[in-house]
């Protein structure tokens, strides 16, 4: 395998498919989509890293699977995966209180800008949550509106909804905790 190459591999989850890369050592991607990742993603990931995209197996990939498998059988609420966030300074801040999200819980918008220190910010910080190359990894799944109203999701809301029963036993999200 090409020593530039984000390496990729698709991965059937109960709530859609997934494509997962890996660049080096690190996994990079946990994207929506079977073939390529979304457009604005894989071009970051690509142009950032100087890498193309190559089919393929690398121990990271086939750790992240045993961990996502884990994860839909509820044997795992968080993930030890090691993880290359590419992206700005800000979306990276953003991304990792994605991290800080407990399992089971949500957070609003305006809570990651408070956060931050930034209050202002809520539009930024929902930009960059959806610049987030690493779902389910870095739980954006976990952000909801203010009034705790589900929002856009890479992965569709239903995917979004699937996760958040998931980590909430099964029953239906009820609503935004705090």
């Amino acid at each position: 395998m090409n020593q530039n190459s984000i390496i990729i591999r698709h991965y059937a989850s109960p709530c859609g498919d997934l494509l997962l890369g890996a660049y080096g050592d690190k996994l990079c991607l946990c994207d929506w989509g079977t073939e390529q990742p979304r457009a604005l993603v894989g071009r970051r990931l690509a142009n950032r890293l100087y890498a193309g995209y190559e089919a393929g197996a690398c121990p990271v990939i086939l750790e992240a699977v045993r961990q996502l498998d884990e994860y839909f059988r509820r044997g795992r609420s968080v993930f030890d995966v090691p993880l290359l966030l590419v992206g700005t300074e800000f979306q990276q801040q953003v991304w990792r209180q994605l991290q800080e999200i407990p399992y089971g819980e949500t957070r609003s918008y305006a809570d990651l800008a408070r956060t931050l220190g930034r209050p202002e910010a809520v539009r930024a910080v929902a930009r960059a949550s959806g610049a987030n190359a690493l779902s389910i990894f870095l739980p954006c799944h976990r952000v909801v509106g203010s009034d705790g109203s589900l929002t856009g999701y890479a992965g569709g809301l239903e995917a979004k909804r699937f996760l958040l029963a998931l980590e909430n036993g099964g029953g239906a999200q009820t609503g935004y905790a705090r």
